[in-house]
C-alpha cells in the first residue's frame, strides 16, 4: 500500500475511533444508556466486529486498530446498557 493512503487510514481512524471514543466515555461518565438502542448497538457492535477482521485478512494497522479499539468500547457500552436495563426491569418487578 502506498504511504499516501496508509496515512489517509490513520487519519480518518484517528478521527473516527477518537470522536467514538468522547462519546462513550460521555456514557460511562453518566451512565445514561436511555438514548441507546439496544438493536441498533447489537448491530453496530457486530458491524465493527467484522470490519476488524477484514483490517486482519487485509493486514491493514489503520482497519485493524481502529475497530479494535472501537469493538472494546462498544462492548462495554453494549454491556452497560443490558447490565442498567436489566436492573430497571428488575427494579420494576419488584
Amino acid at each position: 500500500m502506498n504511504h499516501i493512503a496508509e496515512w489517509l487510514g490513520y487519519a480518518a481512524a484517528s478521527l473516527t475511533t477518537g470522536s467514538f471514543a468522547l462519546q462513550a466515555w460521555h456514557t460511562f461518565r453518566t451512565r445514561d444508556v436511555r438514548g441507546i438502542s439496544l438493536g441498533m448497538y447489537s448491530a453496530f457492535t457486530l458491524g465493527v466486529a467484522l470490519w476488524l477482521v477484514y483490517g486482519v485478512v487485509l493486514r491493514s494497522w489503520p482497519i485493524t486498530l481502529a475497530n479494535a479499539i472501537t469493538l472494546m468500547l462498544a462492548l462495554s457500552i453494549l454491556a452497560m446498557k443490558l447490565l442498567i436495563e436489566a436492573r430497571r426491569r428488575k427494579r420494576r418487578a419488584t
